[in-house]
């Protein structure tokens, strides 16, 4: 029978992830201040490229660092006269009229003017700058173009790689990767982002186009309230209308009709886990979500009995993602395990098993209750989740979200300890189970 050891079981997880969250402390503490650092030890993904996030934060300072401006060198986008105008915006919304707000060179350029930007040019030593904000009187809506013109078309492609690399590493608080997308016929090579921040009634989106256009790597930022993650459409048809304007100038003009290919973006640092901004949103949690290494459980919470000393996996590993610079207990957080097998049967036969074993956890486990909070399924992979709560008999309780799901040769489990005011929503849960089975593709 199991059950005796919870209690101690509960404080020796708490001691591990505390000091996973003081190691993950140490390594951000730019992130206090307000920078977006590079910190995971996991990620992962499912497509060709990297993913996103983030946010502005509020009241940022114009021009307050050096100018990257250097006009003598090169007529490229010299004056603004190709930068994107009121009735190019008119793609992003056939409602009330949108009109420019401001437009800032490199001298008067904000220090953050799209998501998750991480330094004020993507190319310090590049010819100039330009950022033009726009703004729809009658939706409210917001956009922003974001354009770095490079002394090359090899030096652009790096500008790109890091604009990209910024939004895929994203640690903005309260803000997740609703979707993600590759372009093609929009200059060279691009992405689009779709960014949700703490859900409501209607949620917070902002979508994000980087394209790589000749010699200029291009930003075009849309954001919305909603109620569901709006389509790529707008956001792809503004992108190419703009980079079609400035590419006569920069090159890297496209051929070919403008489409956006479903894919999340990979986490390249980390391939195989999830990145911080693919993690559930909760509305007390303020701070980002960081990852540090973990020890990989044997056993789970008690109800799984994971026995992965036993299975015939060929890899496993597992990451903890904490929030270090929250108030928040030391038990709080989310284990990614990603268990690779030789074939898709053995991993499907494991999943299989472990489902078994928690759906019949309450007859083998005296002092545990389960109960099914849904399941996930696609055509690349199928799970299940549910929420044990396991009583010491001395007043106190444990309670666990679980997850288990199969993609491929992969198994993928994720646990969350629930808190006092620290749950997800059975929705959430699956839809954070769902993510690290697609980002497990990465894991090789």
């Amino acid at each position: 029978m199991a059950g005796s050891h919870r209690a101690s079981r509960g404080g020796g997880r708490a001691a591990a992830r505390e000091a996973r969250r003081q190691k993950a402390r140490k390594r951000n503490q730019t992130i206090a201040a307000g920078v977006a650092v590079v910190v995971l030890v996991g990620g992962g993904g499912v497509a060709a490229l990297n993913a996103f996030g983030g946010d502005k934060e509020p009241g940022a300072k114009t021009g307050n660092g050096p100018s990257d401006d250097k006009p003598t060198n090169s007529d490229v986008l010299a004056d603004d006269k190709a930068l994107l105008d009121a009735a190019g915006a008119k793609t992003l919304g056939a409602t009330g009229t949108w009109a420019v707000t401001k437009t800032a060179d490199g001298d008067s350029a904000p220090d953050s003017a799209f998501a998750c930007q991480s330094q004020r040019f993507a190319d310090p030593s590049g010819l100039r700058t330009w950022v033009r904000t726009l703004q729809n009187s009658a939706t409210k809506d917001t956009a922003v173009q974001y354009v770095d013109v490079s002394n090359d078309k090899a030096t652009a492609a790096k500008t790109y790689a890091t604009v990209v690399h910024w939004l895929s590493q994203c640690t903005t608080p309260q803000t997740r990767l609703s979707a993600g997308y590759v372009t093609t016929g929009v200059g060279e090579r691009g992405v689009i982002a779709v960014f949700g921040q703490v859900p409501g009634a209607k949620t917070k989106y902002k979508t994000v186009a980087v394209t790589l256009v000749g010699q200029a790597t291009m930003v075009v930022e849309h954001d919305t309230m909603a109620a569901t993650p709006p389509r790529p459409d707008t956001v792809l048809a503004t992108a190419s209308a703009a980079a079609k304007k400035i590419c006569t100038q920069t090159g890297g003009c496209a051929t070919g009709a403008p489409i956006a290919k479903p894919a999340l973006l990979p986490n390249v640092d980390t391939p195989g886990f999830m990145a911080s901004v693919d993690l559930p949103l909760l509305d007390e949690i303020d701070k980002p979500w960081v990852s540090a290494a973990a020890a990989t459980s044997n056993d789970g919470t008690g109800c799984e009995k994971l026995g992965l000393k036993k299975a015939r996996a060929t890899k496993y590993g597992t990451v903890t993602y904490v929030t270090p610079e929250a108030k928040v207990p030391t038990e709080f957080g989310l284990d990614d395990t990603v268990i690779k097998f030789a074939t898709p049967t053995v991993a499907a036969s494991y999943v299989s098993q472990i489902k078994k074993n928690v759906d019949a956890c309450e007859k083998n486990v005296s002092n545990a209750k389960v109960e099914s909070t849904g399941t996930v399924k696609t055509n690349t992979m199928t799970g299940k989740s549910w929420k044990a709560t396991y009583d010491t008999g001395d007043g106190k309780k444990f309670v666990y979200r679980i997850g288990i799901a199969g993609s491929g040769n992969r198994a993928v489990y994720v646990l969350f300890p629930v808190l006092k005011e620290l749950d997800l929503t059975d929705a959430a849960f699956n839809e954070t189970l769902a993510r690290a089975a697609d980002r497990s593709a990465a894991y090789k």
